[in-house]
């Protein structure tokens, strides 16, 4: 009972200072990032007023949140896209690490630095450099809205790879001391084996499972948490890591429409532990002497190099864009948890030192504070970066940054060759059936370019055949918005008044819509004509009220008949 009641005392003081610390940190518009781990701070023995004992429950709770976040990474990817990509993605992926690893390993024993003498030290900060960190930048990218742009795609498509790279090197270190080939191939083929694995139950179980219970929206997120601490148990049983299990679980039933649903549910308890997470971070951090920050500080610079010349050249070799190359190794500068992990693995083996352990970490404090405002930042100092290299004839005009170019010069948001870029109507309800309808009589040819965004799976199978692009979104949660694509397109409807919107109105979506499709022209209903005067002056493009509409068809129609003498019926 001691133990329990330790563990809520200290979750209550972590979540009080964190809260705290991050409200003087908006106040003085720093990141709240800032605020959480000087709440950790705060509260340690090292650094603080030793108000929690028990670091080991924070830290247990805080690797609940970072599974949380590798399942709804995992969620969002979209593997058709990454596809999509094809030899670039992979390109960039392989050659990033390896690139930085390698460059790393090669050139540090040149700095002169105290650390780095040790058998594996080299090893363990060439690999520690080498990854970023997924919590960070998903969320910092969420928070921009930028996490579907080109740069986006990539930053997030490197970081996939960079966490398979950690998995597979997490399965090679136990072997270190005697690495044996087999054990190595033992270790990637148990991977394999989970990912084959993991597919084929999705495919072929939780498909059934998730059309029995498609109407109890409840029992889909119960469904898939189920699944994702599920597939960590197995990872967990076979050796490899249970943030690797959260990952495939993830990725396996993303192709489910039902993926965003669960997203936008697991937002709040995943934010809830991540805070903890930093939290758990602070309290970790050591004094720091005037030796580990300068340690750090040359570290850290030279992670931010290497993030440049692994990525940014191969992003512009591959035709992506020298501002997507910048962007994507700006979005990039930190140091992974993974790194952390890996590094607590390494102490275990006694591969490496307590001094080099404690550098780490405190670089990866450092540089997660840093490279918040590296990304709140980017385009500013991208478009620096682009501004210096033109003078050395290096310019952003390739293949895709011209297509780019025309389509956002061809005016009224279209391609440049003639087609409206893609139109969300949100809700299929009465107005929006009827609207489909129309389409398929009067013109057949805008259908490929409109999504039909709705909560319900039953109308998907219908809006398909009919040629229609079909989304899972439920208009009361704004974050499973998020993932229709809303940033790319030209318009947005809503056909849905405010008496049968649940869980939210037009004048709530409004705001969520105008942060989600800044480009976008809005278009929603109303049933009073007062309130849609306001959605106008609020941004709304226009506003459809149906009473007004029905009104004004009767008037034309028993004139018309008057003055026509015709019979009205």
């Amino acid at each position: 009972m001691h133990g329990e009641e330790s563990l809520l005392q200290d979750i209550g003081l972590s979540i009080i200072f964190a809260t705290v610390l991050s409200h003087i940190a908006r106040v003085l518009k720093q990141p709240l990032i800032l605020g959480y781990i000087i709440g950790g701070a705060m509260l340690g023995k090292e650094m603080g007023f030793e108000l929690v004992t028990n670091e080991a429950s924070i830290e247990l709770i805080s690797e609940i949140g970072l599974i949380l976040l590798l399942f709804i990474i995992g969620l969002e990817i979209n593997l058709a896209e990454l596809a999509k990509m094809g030899k670039a993605m992979f390109t960039l992926g392989i050659l990033q690490f390896t690139l930085s690893v390698a460059f790393v390993y090669s050139v540090f024993p040149f700095f002169g630095l105290s650390i780095g003498s040790e058998k594996f030290d080299l090893l363990y900060i060439a690999v520690a450099l080498s990854l970023s960190s997924t919590l960070i930048v998903v969320k910092l990218l969420q928070d921009k809205v930028e996490i579907n742009t080109l740069s986006g795609k990539l930053t997030v498509g490197v970081l996939v790879f960079q966490d398979i790279w950690a998995i597979l090197f997490m399965g090679v270190q136990p072997n270190l001391n005697n690495p044996e080939i087999l054990k190595i191939l033992t270790s990637v083929g148990i991977i394999v084996l989970l990912i084959a694995f993991s597919f084929s139950v999705s495919r072929y179980v939780l498909a059934r499972l998730y059309k029995a219970c498609a109407s109890s929206p409840e029992l889909i997120l119960l469904t898939s948490i189920m699944w994702c601490f599920l597939v960590c148990g197995i990872a967990g049983e076979a050796g490899l890591s249970k943030e690797m299990g959260a990952l495939v679980a993830g990725m396996s039933i993303a192709a489910f429409p039902y993926g965003a649903d669960v997203i936008s549910k697991l937002i709040g308890i995943r934010d809830f532990f991540v805070t903890l997470f930093f939290v758990a971070l602070g309290l970790k951090v050591p004094l720091p002497s005037l030796e580990v920050i300068g340690l750090s500080a040359a570290i850290i610079a030279l992670m931010l190099f290497v993030r440049m010349i692994t990525i940014a050249p191969v992003i512009i070799k591959l035709n992506k864009g020298v501002r997507n190359g910048f962007l994507t190794a700006l979005n990039l500068a930190q140091i992974s948890e993974f790194s952390l992990v890996i590094l607590a693995l390494g102490a275990g083996f006694e591969h490496i030192t307590p001094k080099l352990q404690a550098v780490i970490l405190t670089s990866t404090i450092i540089a997660s504070v840093l490279s918040t405002y590296i990304i709140m930042f980017n385009h500013d100092i991208a478009a620096t970066l682009e501004r210096l290299l033109a003078r050395l004839g290096i310019s952003d005009q390739t293949e895709e940054s011209s297509k780019e170019d025309k389509a956002g010069h061809s005016g009224h948001g279209g391609h440049g060759d003639g087609m409206v870029r893609d139109i969300i109507v949100l809700g299929y309800f009465r107005i929006a059936r009827a609207f489909v309808e129309y389409l398929e009589d009067l013109s057949p040819s805008l259908i490929k370019r409109i999504i039909i965004a709705d909560y319900n799976p039953a109308f998907k199978e219908e809006l398909t055949n009919k040629g229609f692009q079909w989304a899972y979104a439920d208009l009361a949660h704004p974050d499973s918005l998020s993932h229709i694509g809303l940033h790319d397109a030209s318009m947005v409807i809503c056909t849905i008044s405010d008496s049968f919107l649940k869980g939210t109105n037009n004048n709530r979506l409004l705001s969520t819509l105008s942060k989600l499709a800044p480009n976008a022209k809005i278009i929603l209903t109303s049933d009073e004509p007062g309130e849609a005067k306001k959605l106008v002056s609020d941004g709304a493009q226009k506003v459809i009220v149906p009473g007004v509409i029905t009104g004004e068809f009767l008037y034309d129609y028993i004139s018309r008949g008057m003055r026509n003498n015709e019979r009205v019926v």
